[in-house]
């Protein structure tokens, strides 16, 4: 690939990033819309729970399928767009069901994930070739900057139109204006030119089963693999647990304004941008185990502060810190899985972590929000901050190495 079609393809990955951070704005306004039309805790968790759901199920067909294609570009674009359609979907739903809008939205979404999916499981495809090995950190600090910044903005804009127009008609101009970001993002991405990917071997796929066995023999022989993904299973469980229930306790505990959830949003967003520039310069300084206890403890009193505040200024502040706690986080469970098993068998062990995660945030938000019906939306916030307080123990107990 000569420099001048790499050089091409870097900028319209770029611009394509700015198209998904103007669509990707409409995300933290979804729980507060089903919420505003009523939608019960369960619906709000079974809305954040459902990806990792599809994840279990489709990943890895849909990524032997992908393989199999001789262009993977135009899958992971058309995907893209379909799943920022539903943006557009999810604001036209009010104009013609009334009674029955949280289910109609909740159906539109459970679809999305199968297109979600494959994004996902494309996006490391697309952005390894644009990028080469020499030029990843470069390309995706760009892309993740320009989006992370395009998402800021256009979040806090978008809190201060829904304040101003009336109910529902806010969310559904909202939600399709921002859709329209993935027209911009789906004109730059289609266009991204790779080599054909080469056929890959003609060998037979492994059994559900067979896999499961292969996975247990992998395990056994590597103890370090075991506790580290144990552990980060258990913290994992207790980040997932609370991602509904913020939402919920912002609209039915704060009654905040949706400038205001906005303002949440963009704030805990924005110090991303830093953070992770911060967090690599600690890692190199100070090791990975004192950002690692330093992270997980911090983020693991976040929602048991957050159960006991009522202001919103503080809640502002308190999303600040978490964003950048959070960010550290990010960085140190990457390497401490990276580094727990043996690179010639990376597959393997990529598996699996990958599976723990899609069950913890499968399970989680279902959990949750099943309990904020019983127990109340704090003392939730409580039980998932006590779960990450576990999960920090295991990080002390497991983690000298």
């Amino acid at each position: 690939m000569g420099s001048d079609v790499q050089s091409q393809n870097v900028r319209r990955v770029l611009i394509d990033g700015i198209g998904v951070g103007i669509a990707s704005a409409a995300a933290p306004y979804l729980p507060v819309f089903l919420t505003r039309l009523g939608a019960d805790n369960f619906a709000i968790g079974l809305l954040t729970s459902m990806p990792a759901l599809a994840g279990l199920i489709f990943a890895v067909p849909l990524g032997q399928f992908l393989a199999r294609q001789r262009n993977i570009v135009p899958w992971y674009s058309l995907s893209r767009f379909l799943v920022v359609l539903c943006y557009t979907l999810t604001g036209l739903v009010p104009f013609f069901v009334t009674d029955y809008a949280v289910l109609m939205i909740l159906l539109i979404w459970a679809l999305a994930t199968i297109p979600q999916t494959i994004v996902n499981v494309g996006f490391t495809v697309v952005m390894a070739g644009v990028a080469g090995p020499e030029g990843r950190f470069y390309l995706m600090s760009r892309r993740w900057s320009s989006l992370g910044i395009t998402s800021a903005i256009v979040v806090a804009v978008a809190g201060i139109v829904l304040d101003r127009i009336v109910f529902p008609l806010n969310f559904q101009i909202v939600f399709i204006a921002l859709s329209m970001g993935g027209l911009l993002s789906l004109y730059f991405s289609r266009r991204i030119e790779l080599p054909p990917q080469p056929a890959p071997p003609q060998t037979a796929e492994p059994s559900r089963l067979a896999r499961l066995y292969g996975w247990q023999r992998a395990m056994r022989q590597h103890p370090k693999f075991v506790e580290t993904v144990s552990s980060q299973f258990i913290y994992r469980f207790g980040l997932a647990f609370a991602i509904p229930l913020f939402p919920l306790y912002y609209v039915r505990e704060l009654n905040a304004t949706d400038e205001q959830i906005g303002f949440i949003a963009t704030v805990g967003g924005a110090v991303l941008l830093g953070a992770y520039f911060f967090w690599a310069r600690v890692t190199k300084k100070r090791g990975i185990r004192f950002a690692l206890l330093t992270t997980t403890a911090a983020l693991a009193f976040y929602p048991i502060i957050m159960a006991f505040t009522q202001q919103i200024e503080i809640v502002i502040a308190l999303a600040g810190l978490a964003g950048i706690f959070a960010a550290g986080i990010d960085l140190v469970l990457f390497d401490m899985v990276v580094s727990s098993y043996p690179q010639d068998q990376a597959a393997t062990f990529v598996g699996i972590q990958q599976t723990t995660v899609y069950l913890a945030t499968f399970i989680a938000p279902l959990v949750a929000t099943t309990l904020a019906t019983n127990i109340g939306i704090p003392q939730a916030l409580i039980v998932a901050g006590a779960i990450r307080l576990v999960g920090f123990a295991a990080f002390v107990l497991f983690g000298r190495a």
